[in-house]
């Protein structure tokens, strides 16, 4: 089925650029690199022409946006989908444009010894960007960053506004990352001139937009392209590997220094490639496993580069932390102990913004998600704003690192052009986040149609493809198959499942919830001798709602689901389960259906953030099972406890 909304532009265009080579370092400001955020109010209008081709027939991008028509305004970062009060544009498929008149520095314009980039956090889904009516950089996926050299356009302009227009289109094919479908209704009795619709395999809301910030940024001529860091440990000695990748000269100087916290250089090394050794080193351990979690190093390396105008220098600052992750077949070891993620699910998602990214926001989640003792969570479903891994950094919350690959179900998501595709977003990935040491492991894929048989040749290739780029780290999709029928499943180093036992399945009946986890964990440990993951599981809740026996939507029925997993997973968890992530942190935006009520409700809070039952708890359990692992005389207690609750229910 041939799709205008994505192709129309080909013609006037001609074939796309690749964008993203080298590094992907987050820009930010030292003593040899400046930063220009630009988020706040842009030009912004939507291609309601009904082959949404408008805005590339009339050129759009040659002269200011507001010229050729009217123009909305609108925030970034932010979805535009629920900023204004028109139901057609908070459903809108096709090209919208964004536009921002910037001033930029004339020591930026005019030095030539200055490269100025411009980088966007995330454009979903395909971005076209010009500058000054110039093409400059094209992207393909909603949840990762490309940038562009503008250093040349600015000065042939110099002094004059930068005006930066982004074209974005949200359709989704069944070769992106989400798949979907455009499906065209033809009966006219019904239905008006070329009406469609955008089909997906998912339950969120596919929000659109500049969801992250925008920013410009200069480095020198000579600079620091790309940072690799993999750390070890030998018993109390930290060794923290590292590869400089140095772009604009090939005679230069490399010296990298370590800085403790307290502002102590602890090891120097000089090149592009060496290992610091950091005798007594204080280990990156996660939120609750360590009196002292998520211990960060400061990774300092300065470039130094004679030129015949004079010395160049950059210098680029790293948090590093030095930990170590390993897979055996039934335990998941950080640092060479037994680590249990007992942690949520998320969604980039909110009143208003949508998926925009938000620091207030994101304080609070960080404040509930240690309030609520999690250790962990899962990107689901696609990769979550850089800033978020930051903070997960620094406060110890470890990370399953999710692409965006949910909804391939069809057999056409999974031929040659998707997997090309897939393989792609995996580098772009893996080089963003590689030096996070929140990120412990690697999602390819969430409940994929992993039974259909083109799906072991993917999973094969993609999940080696991962693991070429990032040996460090183990791999995993995210299965609902059933274990005999995966053909994904022997690839991966981690067996994730999702069930819903008593909501889609057996609704409504709470007594079969413990017999039926316990027979999936032992079906496909029998099968495969990997650790476990309780990836999802749940049920809907509406907030206030109240029925005493539970029934379901309830939030006394959510809390009994809750507690029955939680028997089978106690159960499991001394042997080869080693996580549970709740389905959902909070409540989200779906599509319309009759199977949702103003989005999904599954969560354990509101999508306001306020607590439900259900968030009690899971606290007092989380916390319970922390203090068991830093404590296991605890257990005994706790498992009396446990069997009190057991008698309570039954």
């Amino acid at each position: 089925m041939a799709c205008w909304l994505w192709v129309a532009w080909v013609a006037a265009l001609g074939s796309r650029a690749l964008v993203l080579a080298g590094g992907m370092l987050y820009p930010q400001e030292t003593p040899s690199r400046e930063r220009k955020d630009l988020s706040g109010l842009w030009d912004f209008r939507a291609d309601f022409s009904e082959d949404r081709n408008q805005g590339f027939r009339e050129r759009w991008y040659q002269s200011p946006l507001r010229e050729t028509g009217p123009v909305l305004d609108m925030p970034v970062p932010a979805s535009f989908n629920d900023v204004g009060q028109d139901a057609k544009l908070q459903n809108f498929i096709g090209w919208v444009w964004y536009e921002r008149q910037v001033m930029v520095p004339q020591s930026w314009a005019r030095d030539p010894g200055t490269r100025v980039m411009l980088r966007i956090g995330s454009a979903h889904y395909y971005a076209i960007v010009w500058v000054n009516g110039v093409h400059v950089a094209e992207h393909e996926g909603g949840h990762l960053p490309f940038e562009a050299d503008i250093s040349r356009l600015l000065r042939s302009d110099a002094g004059e506004p930068c005006r930066v227009t982004v074209a974005i289109n949200n359709t989704l094919t069944p070769h992106t990352l989400p798949p979907g479908q455009i499906e065209y209704k033809t009966d006219r009795l019904r239905y008006p001139k070329n009406y469609f619709i955008q089909l997906t395999h998912f339950d969120f809301f596919n929000y659109a937009g500049l969801h992250r910030p925008v920013f410009l940024y200069t480095t020198p001529a000579s600079y620091i392209e790309d940072i690799s860091v993999t750390p070890e440990v030998a018993q109390s000695t930290g060794l923290v590997n590292y590869e400089i990748v140095v772009h604009g000269s090939e005679n230069f100087e490399l010296d990298v220094l370590l800085w403790d916290k307290e502002g102590r250089a602890v090891a120097k090394g000089t090149g592009a490639r060496g290992q610091l050794q950091v005798p007594d080193a204080q280990l990156w351990w996660p939120y609750l496993m360590h009196e002292q979690p998520a211990y960060l190093y400061s990774l300092e390396v300065t470039l130094v580069v004679q030129t015949g105008a004079g010395t160049v220098s950059d210098v680029y600052t790293l948090p590093v932390g030095i930990r170590t992750v390993t897979v055996t077949h039934n335990q998941f070891l950080i640092n060479g102990k037994p680590f249990y993620f007992h942690g949520v699910n998320k969604h980039e998602d909110s009143d208003i913004r949508g998926k925009g990214f938000d620091w207030a926001l994101l304080v609070k989640d960080f404040n509930l998600l240690r309030w609520l003792g999690a250790n962990s969570f899962r990107t689901s479903h696609y990769p979550y704003a850089e800033e978020v891994m930051q903070l997960c950094d620094r406060y110890g919350i470890v990370v399953i690192d999710e692409a965006p690959g949910v909804g391939i179900v069809q057999w056409e998501s999974f031929g040659n052009i998707s997997l090309n595709h897939h393989l792609e977003v995996m580098e772009e990935l893996v080089q963003r986040d590689k030096n996070h040491p929140s990120v412990v492991m690697w999602s390819v894929a969430n409940e994929p149609a992993s039974w259909l048989p083109p799906a072991a040749y993917y999973f094969k290739t993609l999940i080696a493809h991962t693991k070429a780029l990032d040996p460090t780290r183990p791999v995993t999709f995210v299965s609902n198959s059933r274990p005999e029928a995966d053909n994904g499943a022997p690839y991966v180093d981690v067996i994730c499942i999702n069930s819903y036992y008593s909501w889609y399945h057996d609704s409504g009946h709470l007594e079969v919830i413990q017999l039926q986890v316990s027979t999936t964990f032992e079906n496909w440990n029998q099968l495969y001798q990997k650790p476990i993951i309780q990836s999802e599981y749940g049920a809907d809740t509406i907030p206030g709602f109240h029925q005493d026996p539970p029934k379901m939507f309830s939030e006394e029925y959510q809390k009994v689901v809750l507690q029955q997993y939680h028997l089978a997973l106690d159960q499991k968890r001394k042997d080869y389960v080693i996580g549970e992530l709740i389905w959902n942190f909070a409540d989200f935006m779906t599509d319309q259906s009759v199977m949702r009520v103003m989005g999904n409700k599954k969560g354990i809070f509101t999508r306001q953030r306020q607590p439900k039952g259900s968030a009690f708890l899971l606290r007092e359990r989380y916390w319970r099972i922390a203090n068991e692992t830093r404590h296991p005389h605890l257990a005994m207690v706790t498992q009396c406890v446990e069997n009190q609750l057991f008698y309570s229910l039954n």
